[in-house]
């Protein structure tokens, strides 16, 4: 019966009669509690861990005491959000959001770098611009431990069911994840982020899978209507996200070195999570989000609509110093920006050399031919 009322209760965002007992239930997670320590006292929590631990935990149940809703949670991180954009950024810009109207609500479609920043500079130039924040797509691959999970479905993340195996249960997963995104946007009036395709484009080509955009269509063929009527009331918004500097750049460039040597790379357990917190963490230089304008017109295939998506995408990339510098066209950038890129060129060695400038300089080749 409970299901029949809540259809999405396994997946969707918390509600705000949640957030007490979610807040609880983290502030007992000793795991949390032992990586917020780990994080804020990296030398002393190894021999005094015991000790430091109940003063992390006091310390964030008064940070929290006063936290009842999602809005206010989303404060508290916004918080947070301020200080890590002085630390690791020298400037964040934005294009395109005065086109967007507040009282609307979208389905951003946002080429994909980082696991966890790039919704977050959404959120945060929306946050800006005093328009709401969006509901943000997480494959539960990323949802490993408990705690993460809770935390990420407190700041308005619903999750993509990535790890089902089975026919039926796949195109289950499929038809509710249709079903919560066209409820959210037409239903509730929450805008929504979702990556342009499974995980990221680790070698700076930004496309488009189509298979995202039938997902969308899945739930509105009872409804019988086309692709392109499905579509249009989704508000489709392409965003360009780009980063002076990936702070996972040489990970990636090992990665993708490694299956080009041998075919084959064994990703570690905790892996996708030393990746967050690099990219929360690392240096970003300047940072640009684009957004795009809403798609409308008819599309007959999802093909079609991934093409106009990579399109906009591909146009609206803010190109950095780094990308003209790896494309060979840095003639007008400085000494010191050209020292920055090649320092971070020398970070690797050997092939993934090569692959890190690729990484940098493809979003050139792609304007280009986007341009034309």
């Amino acid at each position: 019966m409970a299901d029949q009322q809540d259809p999405f209760r396994e997946i969707r965002p918390y509600r705000d009669q949640e957030v007490a007992e979610v807040l609880n239930r983290l502030l007992y997670n000793d795991e949390l509690i032992s990586a917020i320590t780990g994080y804020q006292f990296p030398n002393a929590s190894k021999f005094f861990g015991w000790a430091l631990k109940p003063m992390v935990r006091i310390a964030l149940a008064r940070e929290v005491g006063e936290v009842n809703s999602i809005a206010e949670f989303q404060m508290l991180v916004a918080k947070y959000m301020e200080k890590m954009i002085a630390r690791t950024t020298t400037k964040l810009t934005v294009s395109g959001i005065d086109e967007l109207d507040p009282e609307e609500s979208y389905l951003f479609i946002s080429n994909h770098r980082d696991i966890a920043m790039d919704p977050a500079f959404v959120n945060w130039v929306r946050h800006q611009f005093g328009m709401d924040t969006v509901r943000i797509a997480i494959g539960d691959n990323l949802l490993r431990k408990p705690y993460i999970s809770d935390l990420m479905r407190l700041n308005k993340s619903f999750i993509v069911n990535r790890s089902a195996t089975a026919p039926r249960e796949v195109m289950k997963a499929l038809t509710q994840l249709s079903q919560y995104i066209d409820h959210s946007i037409v239903q509730d009036g929450q805008s929504i982020w979702i990556a342009q395709r499974e995980g990221r484009a680790k070698d700076g080509n930004d496309r488009t899978d189509p298979a995202i955009l039938k997902m969308f269509y899945m739930s509105h063929r009872k409804a019988k209507r086309s692709f392109s009527e499905a579509m249009e009331r989704l508000n489709i918004v392409p965003v360009s996200i780009s980063y002076e500097y990936d702070p996972c750049d040489a990970l990636k460039a090992n990665e993708l070195n490694a299956l080009a040597q041998d075919g084959a790379y064994e990703k570690g357990q905790f892996e996708d999570i030393e990746s967050i917190v690099k990219g929360i963490t690392g240096n970003k230089g300047r940072v640009h989000v684009a957004f795009g304008e809403v798609i409308r017109g008819e599309f007959e295939t999802p093909e079609a609509m991934a093409e106009e998506i990579d399109r906009q995408i591909l146009k609206n990339y803010h190109l950095h110093s780094s990308n003209l510098i790896a494309a060979g066209r840095g003639d007008d950038t400085s000494a010191e920006e050209q020292a920055e890129f090649n320092a971070r060129l020398e970070s690797v060695e050997g092939g993934a050399r090569d692959i890190l400038r690729a990484m940098y300089a493809n979003p050139v080749t792609n304007q280009d031919k986007v341009k034309g």
